[in-house]
């Protein structure tokens, strides 16, 4: 099974640009014992992503030149060879810029089945995933608005500050909320939307998607000539 992937080719001197990246088309190796499958069908564009670009010390190691970029996922299990995940399962992960990832199951918190029957897939990205647990975290047990404050809101970060807004008008009287940023959002995004680290030959999203998450669609392929016979196949 072939495999196409988005990996850092280059890390960027300033904004990322398309010559920082690369499509890739690889073999799927084998699964061995505890390992799972999973087939992307959503992923994650935060802003944290431009951050790991670059080769400098932070909280988190700096992306590797070469390999898939880094992202959050949401899927479904295509293969499995540990018990507790079956051929179908929704799963959300951290499986990158890919269509599929091979991840080890035997390891703790790396993914985690999720119910996409009453919550859309694509949510556990957002409103119910890390961007909206940070959003109702800080929003409800660090500033905890009180009658009268004005609750700003920077648009930078979007994936978290989309969710944080509303929470703060929808507390009533408590508090009101206000977008400060020349990004901050003024309809609902459209297809030509797209994030400033993100390659805009990369992906395609619906009109009706969050500005931050976008299904796979791969565009314009530039393959390697290392895996030009595998694309072909």
């Amino acid at each position: 099974m072939i495999n196409r992937r988005i990996v850092l080719a280059s890390r960027p001197a300033a904004e990322a640009t398309l010559d920082n990246f690369r499509l890739e088309a690889v073999e799927l190796p084998a699964l061995d014992d505890g390992q799972v499958l999973v087939r992307h069908h959503w992923l994650s564009l935060d802003p944290y992503m431009r951050m790991r670009m670059n080769d400098t010390k932070s909280y988190a190691a700096p992306q590797a030149i070469g390999a898939a970029m880094v992202g959050g996922t949401a899927g479904e299990v295509v293969e499995s060879r540990h018990e507790r995940f079956q051929p179908g399962d929704t799963v959300v992960g951290s499986g990158g810029w890919q269509e599929y990832s091979v991840v080890d199951a035997r390891q703790s918190g790396v993914l985690r089945k999720v119910d996409a029957s009453v919550i859309p897939l694509s949510a556990y990205l957002g409103a119910v995933g890390m961007p909206g647990v940070t959003a109702w975290f800080g929003l409800t047990q660090i500033i905890q608005p009180k009658a009268g404050e004005t609750v700003v809101v920077s648009a930078a970060n979007w994936p978290t500050a989309l969710p944080t807004a509303p929470w703060a008008s929808w507390r009533g009287p408590a508090a009101a909320a206000r977008w400060v940023s020349r990004a901050a959002p003024t309809s609902a995004p459209t297809s030509s939307t797209r994030s400033a680290s993100t390659p805009a030959s990369t992906t395609r999203r619906t009109a009706t998607s969050p500005p931050w998450r976008r299904r796979w669609t791969p565009r314009r392929p530039r393959v390697s000539t290392a895996t030009s016979k595998t694309s072909a196949a």
